[in-house]
């Protein structure tokens, strides 16, 4: 690849095992500024909740905190929950933000859909062992289009988290459409009360944002950010099988809007160290994290890799965690270069972003810094 797409950093501001969330935001402050000295485009955050190994519950807050940290990177969500958070209040915090440091703050949309996950889980309970295989894994010119997992976890801390958050499950589902419509509206001006009447919604009205949706299928994030003509994220390191339909839906479904044509922008889990065995070594707890997330247990503080190493394993969880263990990118500069260049060039994307996590920080630093150097 002649010209490297920019590269951008998703961070969920891990907490390592014996350490406090303090500590990991901290982490995260310090990451962002490594990020900005390296070259990196962006910076954003994750928002997850009721997780023992994750401190980055909001978002608007931890962008301000980096903002004020940082000096030229763009900082952002990557994404701030609808309808977990209103579309008024959305616009809003990051307008506040934004008011005090124009030009750098980006609004990732996302979406929290209760219902999705409550059909999951009695789907679960009803067919349990009657669903079709699923596909097989293929590689599309060197990249890993992996057979999704199916593995049996318990999605009831979902449910139980739609609670925390006042939803139920007899509410009307929400329209997400409409809640990016209206997140624009206070941002672009347009928003009018019921009666048709002028609203005007301060720090968000003229502040500059740059708005965009993430997803990880061809379903209402992509066609959503199509139809607005936003910047779409699609998510190869949450959801990698369905990387290439969920671009294509994007794409397909994009008028101009905000931008003028399709930008996507995808994300990988990385890991670089100085050489491959090294990168190998940081990455061996990996696969017991997302275990940990596909079980219902939540994200959990990273083990050691000596920990990682002694657990044993039974053959549903190594396949239940395969898909993502499979296409994290792991080696030395060089390895992990290629594999980012196949991934930007298999999905056409105009933008990669980089999450990684490693027991320990100086470890996550010195991946960032490597692959920046390579890559930057």
């Amino acid at each position: 690849m002649n010209t490297p797409v920019p590269l951008s950093v998703l961070d969920l501001s891990p907490v390592p095992a014996g350490c406090t969330a303090g500590d990991a935001l901290r982490n995260t402050i310090e990451l962002a500024q490594a990020a900005e000295r390296a070259g990196y485009h962006r910076f954003w955050v994750a928002e997850h909740h009721l997780n023992t190994g994750v401190a980055s519950s909001s978002t608007p807050v931890l962008v301000g905190l980096l903002a004020a940290a940082t000096e030229r990177i763009r900082v952002g969500s990557g994404a701030v929950q609808i309808p977990n958070t209103s579309p008024l209040q959305v616009a809003e915090q990051f307008g506040t933000v934004a008011a005090l440091h124009p030009g750098r703050v980006d609004v990732g949309l996302g979406r929290f859909d209760l219902h999705r996950i409550l059909r999951l889980i009695e789907r679960g309970r009803a067919h349990a062992g009657d669903l079709p295989p699923p596909p097989e894994a293929r590689t599309v010119d060197g990249l890993l289009l992996p057979s999704p997992s199916r593995y049996a976890g318990d999605l009831a801390q979902f449910a139980a988290l739609g609670a925390l958050l006042g939803f139920r499950a007899d509410d009307p589902r929400p329209d997400y459409a409409a809640a990016v419509a209206d997140v624009l509206s206070y941002f672009d001006g347009t928003a009018v009360r019921p009666d048709g009447a002028p609203l005007h919604v301060l720090p968000a009205e003229g502040a500059d944002v740059e708005v965009a949706v993430l997803g990880s299928t061809p379903g209402v994030s992509a066609e959503v950010a199509g139809a607005h003509g936003l910047p779409f994220a699609a998510s190869y390191h949450l959801v990698p099988h369905l990387v290439l339909e969920t671009i294509d839906a994007y794409r397909a479904a994009f008028r101009p809007g905000r931008v003028a044509r399709p930008y996507v922008i995808v994300s990988a889990d990385v890991v670089v160290a100085d050489d491959d065995e090294r990168a190998r070594e940081l990455a061996a707890p990996y696969a017991q994290w997302v275990l940990d997330i596909r079980a219902g247990r939540g994200a959990r503080p990273y083990v050691t890799p000596a920990q990682a190493r002694a657990r044993e394993w039974t053959p549903a969880e190594r396949a239940g965690v395969a898909d993502r263990v499979e296409t994290q990118f792991v080696g030395s500069p060089a390895t992990v270069t290629e594999k980012l260049e196949a991934l930007a060039r298999v999905t056409g994307a105009d933008e990669l972003l980089i999450t990684t996590i490693t027991t320990d920080h100086t470890d996550r630093l010195r991946s960032h810094d490597l692959l920046a150097k390579s890559w930057l």
